[in-house]
Parts: structure tokens; C-alpha cells; sequence
């Protein structure tokens, strides 16, 4: 085992993967959960995967070219839809950390079901990546995840489980979103939002 691809069985990859396994299996079970109850879960897990990804390596990728991506935008709709779904009143909440709010100083309005699906996107595609059982996949797995946690969604996560935090301790109660303003949702202009972004990078269509 080489030193460049020695890391990616140390105790903090491994532990890691449990829980990014764990997140992801409760991203796709969202719509059998109910909304308080699956935000409860979420307010276990989000802070264990922060700290869990905080800790990872950061080895020398392997490969000049990216990794290769298998979260789908399709897959991004129904991750995001059945978030939104269980969340319902509970999933907006008024966001600083945004380029927006630098310009106009006013918050924007951000969605819990948003953050998580986008965390679902990177987190997904690296557990598939991993699970390859190939060194040099799995290191540059590793270093692309450790990479997206501290550019992108490391910042989200923290973001969803402050609104989490808020509405869980609030007394409020989950009023259901109307389908026809999931459906709505669906219909937005989405070449701004993450994954299209992150799908184009990869692509190359901004070079």
C-alpha cells in the first residue's frame, strides 16, 4: 500500500463513511418518516457528519481529471422534493451567507430541503466512489470530498441545522406544503442553483 493511498482506510475515513452512509440512507427514506421526526434524526446526524468530515485527510489526489459524478439532477428532484414535502413550513428560513445578502444586505430565503439535497449530491457520489474498493479511486474520493466540505457544503449544513435548531425548539408545529408549490419548485430556472453548477464544472461547459 502506498503512502499517497494509504489513508483511505484510517479509522476517521471509515467512521465517516458510517455516518455519510447513515445520511444518505435517511435522504432517500424521507418520504416514510414523518417531518418532526425526520428533522429530530437529522439534528443527530448533520453535527456527527460535520465533525466526522472536519477531521478527514486531505491526501494528494491521484487523478488529473475529476471524478467521475452519479447523482443525476432527476436523482436531486426527488431527494429535494421529498425533503420539501415532510419539512413543509418548517423548510424556509432567512440565510446571510449568501452573495445576495452581500449586495443588498437584506437575508435571503433559503431551504433546509435544498441544503440537504445538495449535501446528498456530493455525499452520494463519494460513497459510491468509495465503495469501489480501488486505492487511487477511493484517495481522490477522499480529497474531493474533503475539498467540496470546506468550498460548499460544509457551510450548508451548518446553515440547515441552524434552522433546524430554531424550528425543533420553536413549539411549532409542521403545516403541510401545498403540491401545487412543490410543483412550482420543480418548474424554476435551475442553471444557478448547486448541482447544475457543480455538474457544469465538471463538465467543462464554463471553460
Amino acid at each position: 500500500m502506498s503512502k499517497k493511498t494509504g489513508q483511505v482506510y484510517s479509522r476517521i475515513v471509515v467512521e465517516f463513511v458510517a455516518v455519510a452512509n447513515e445520511f444518505c440512507k435517511y435522504a432517500e427514506r424521507a418520504p416514510e418518516i414523518k417531518g418532526g421526526d425526520l428533522l429530530r434524526i437529522l439534528q443527530r446526524i448533520l453535527p456527527l457528519m460535520y465533525l466526522k468530515a472536519s477531521l478527514l485527510p486531505v491526501p494528494e489526489p491521484f487523478f488529473e481529471d475529476g471524478n467521475e459524478r452519479f447523482v443525476t439532477e432527476e436523482n436531486w428532484n426527488r431527494i429535494h422534493r421529498s425533503f420539501r414535502q415532510q419539512f413543509g413550513s418548517a423548510d424556509d428560513y432567512p440565510e446571510i451567507f449568501n452573495e445576495k445578502y452581500e449586495e443588498t444586505g437584506e437575508p435571503v430565503i433559503a431551504c433546509i430541503s435544498e441544503d440537504l439535497a445538495d449535501i446528498y449530491q456530493d455525499i452520494k457520489n463519494f460513497l459510491i466512489l468509495y465503495q469501489t474498493g480501488t486505492r487511487e479511486v477511493m484517495n481522490d474520493a477522499v480529497w474531493e470530498c474533503r475539498t467540496n466540505f470546506e468550498n460548499y457544503w460544509g457551510q450548508k449544513l451548518v446553515n440547515a441545522l441552524k434552522a433546524i435548531h430554531r424550528f425543533i425548539y420553536s413549539g411549532e408545529k409542521i403545516e403541510k406544503t401545498d403540491e401545487a408549490e412543490i410543483t412550482g419548485d420543480e418548474n424554476r430556472d435551475t442553471k444557478e442553483w448547486f448541482i447544475s453548477k457543480r455538474q457544469s464544472e465538471f463538465r467543462g461547459d464554463g471553460e
